[in-house]
């Protein structure tokens, strides 16, 4: 006789029990197949008769603002593509985005900020504001500029 046998029969009560839930399981599935989901009418405001929305012109018909201006260093090389901006501590992938929506796609971009440049662009960053002065990126872009790891890496830590 099979271990399996010799369980079933020393535990039989155990065995009768998992039989009833599991044929409950498959009673409760199958009853349930066959229902479908009874319809619900909702009402709301449009559903009473008002008509459309009012448009709002105030926002829609605004002049847009002042676009801000990201300053180019004279010498900065030109590039196609851009540089990596999250290899700059304290810039991950949002903020690349954000600075480049701004204009901002190189290290060399980064090095010439003057400090007035640094607030100009501080204030575009809204919950990110702070970040360029706390984390220091002027200087972390001036290294990953001129291609100095090993400066980088020593003062700022693993690239």
């Amino acid at each position: 006789m099979s271990e399996v046998m010799m369980w079933v029969e020393a535990n039989p009560w155990l065995c009768a029990g998992v039989a009833l839930v599991l044929l409950g399981l498959v009673w409760l599935l199958l009853s349930r197949r066959g229902r479908s989901a009874p319809a619900r009418e909702y009402h709301d405001v449009l559903s009473e008769g008002a008509g459309p929305a009012q448009r709002n012109s105030a926002l829609i018909d605004a002049p847009p603002a002042a676009a801000f201006v990201v300053p180019i260093v004279a010498d900065a090389p030109l590039l196609v593509r851009g540089d990596d901006l999250t290899r700059i501590k304290g810039v991950g992938p949002k903020l690349s985005r954000v600075l480049g929506d701004l204009g901002v796609t190189s290290y060399a971009q980064i090095a010439g900020w003057s400090e007035a440049d640094l607030a100009a662009i501080d204030a575009q960053l809204g919950v990110f504001a702070g970040r360029p002065k706390r984390d220091a990126w002027v200087e972390q872009a001036v290294l990953l500029a001129g291609s100095d790891t090993a400066a980088y890496e020593a003062k700022f830590g693993k690239l």
